[in-house]
């Protein structure tokens, strides 16, 4: 049996990322040299719409890439025998830049762990820092976020889903599920 216990609304994950670009500009003091760079699926809608708050505050757009982590994840025998690969979209250098990596939800880290694999292959950044909407703890690698939307203690059997218009063609919510077992 689920229950299911909306967390987030449109507006509130609104404000979180509205509030994650102004952190994001402060601590970046500006947008010089920024870029951001969104985990294939939300954690690149999530990059696309800190960078229209961007836009907003500073009136400047920063570069945008999508990065695939599919082929560097630990657990990728686990996941699929024939994993499917999307493309990574990173069309602009990363040498010396400050690289902003964007994702959904942090859970144990390892997401994460490979993002940072795929990102240097493609060069060697200034720096890398992690925004995330869900910061839901358990983690299983020393890896924190320093933008976080949320933070959401959850228990281990719990699920944190993150549904956005762009990916889910449904309305924007996070949600937390509980699953109970009955025997």
């Amino acid at each position: 049996m689920n229950n299911v216990i909306r967390i987030m609304d449109k507006e509130n994950i609104q404000r979180a990322l509205m509030r994650i670009a102004h952190e994001i500009l402060e601590k970046s003091k500006g947008v010089e040299s920024l870029c951001l760079v969104g985990i294939r699926t939300r954690g690149a809608v999530l990059a696309e719409r800190v960078n229209d708050c961007i836009q907003q505050i500073e009136g400047k757009e920063i570069p945008v890439g999508i990065l695939d982590i599919t082929l560097y994840r630990d657990d990728l025998t686990l996941v699929a025998s024939q994993p499917v690969v999307h493309e990574t979209l990173i069309n602009f250098d990363i040498m010396d830049k400050k690289i902003v990596l964007v994702d959904d939800v942090l859970f144990t880290g390892r997401t994460i762990r490979a993002a940072l694999d795929a990102l240097i292959d493609f060069g060697r950044p200034a720096q890398i820092q992690l925004a995330v909407l869900i910061d839901r703890g358990h983690r299983e690698l020393p890896i924190r976020a320093d933008y976080v939307g949320k933070n959401i203690p959850t228990s281990i059997d719990q699920n944190v889903r993150v549904i956005l218009e762009e990916s889910d063609d449904q309305t924007d919510e996070v949600i937390l599920e509980s699953r109970e077992n009955h025997k």
